[in-house]
């Protein structure tokens, strides 16, 4: 690891839990944790060597205020955006962007300097929007077929789809920010996992570096920080989430769950996130799929459990009676009135 550091400039830090501490870890223990990999880390690279981000999954937002407080670390991969019904964990209710996690809750922005926890939250696994809306996944080669983590990342591309249809659905889950959403947000993000590192299991390893080449021919002048310093460098640049603006449009790829026909758009600011989803082939009218809003009180689990969602008034995954998508115009004025507040063209939409 130290020739890896003194080589090619990589970080070297610890992932408590393998990602799902807090579901079978109290936050004591996990901070505890967090200090004696920290200093296994800091031990290994000798010096003064200093992590520069932790690796997490998700992590409460009180680990996340250990960590920057007692730790004097500022950047966390913290949340795992959209995920419910897979792997060891649920936490959906997030934004996939960076913010400041409020002390309530790790998928909830900071609203205010009381609120304030000082440590970049970061998502994961850049994913397919439309993909992002199902619950967990159903194999099998069918039209049906479909994995909610389909994205970026080998496993749900790669391993499910083939080296081609595979690099297919990575390269245009990248355009969706390198693209529609550069123009909108005036910069973009794109990240890819530890799951980079079972390509080789998978067999096709070159279509990680065609993935790299692919950007590096379309989008030339796009980088490839280390976490940390990426973490870093927005922190320098965002005090707070009052300036958070972030604005999304995909339709789909028409690979796996990726329905060609849709088209999502996502709004996520520090008051709300608001998903609203048509079929573009038949100019439907576009519905809310998702509306969350992070200007009232929640609170974490206070117990182990597996999810930790921070679920709105209507959520993507459709779980609950109350999240049949509607118009905007059906729900609640109090919740028009934020909405329009933020975004007045859309009180021109389509509403027949």
């Amino acid at each position: 690891m130290r020739q890896f550091h003194d080589k090619y400039g990589d970080d070297v830090t610890f992932i408590p839990g393998a990602y799902f501490a807090n579901m079978y870890n109290t936050r004591e223990q996990v901070n505890r944790d967090i200090h004696e990999g920290l200093e296994q880390a800091r031990k290994i690279m000798g010096g003064d060597f200093q992590p520069k981000c932790l690796i997490a999954g998700f992590l409460s937002s009180a680990n996340q205020q250990y960590l920057a407080e007692q730790e004097g670390i500022h950047v966390c991969q913290g949340n795992i955006w959209s995920q419910y019904a897979i792997d060891n964990g649920d936490g959906d209710g997030s934004i996939c962007y960076p913010y400041y996690p409020s002390k309530e809750h790790f998928c909830k922005p900071a609203q205010n300097p009381i609120d304030f926890v000082d440590c970049v939250n970061l998502d994961g696994w850049t994913i397919d929007f439309l993909c992002g809306m199902r619950l967990g996944l159903k194999g099998g080669k069918g039209k049906d077929a479909y994995n909610s983590r389909m994205g970026v990342a080998p496993i749900e591309t790669i391993g499910w789809h083939g080296p081609d249809k595979g690099l297919e659905q990575m390269t245009e889950c990248t355009a969706v920010h390198f693209d529609k959403g550069f123009e909108l947000n005036n910069w973009a993000w794109v990240t890819n996992m530890w799951e980079i590192s079972l390509v080789p299991q998978i067999g096709h390893l070159d279509v990680l570096t065609r993935w790299v080449e692919n950007i590096r021919t379309r989008w030339p002048d796009a980088q490839c920080p280390l976490l940390g310093d990426f973490g870093e460098m927005w922190r320098k640049q965002h005090q707070n989430n009052d300036g958070m603006n972030y604005r999304f449009v995909q339709r789909g790829t028409g690979i796996g769950g990726s329905y060609e026909n849709l088209e999502i758009r996502w709004f996520m600011n520090k008051k709300f996130r608001l998903a609203l989803l048509r079929d573009w082939h038949k100019d439907t009218p576009e519905k809310v799929i998702d509306f969350t809003r992070y200007d009232i009180t929640t609170e974490e689990p206070q117990d182990l459990q597996r999810n930790w969602s921070l679920m709105g008034q209507i959520n993507q995954k459709q779980i609950r009676p109350q999240d049949k998508p509607i118009l905007l115009t059906e729900l609640p004025s109090e919740d028009q009135q934020l909405i329009y507040t933020m975004y007045k063209e859309l009180k021109t939409l389509k509403n027949l």
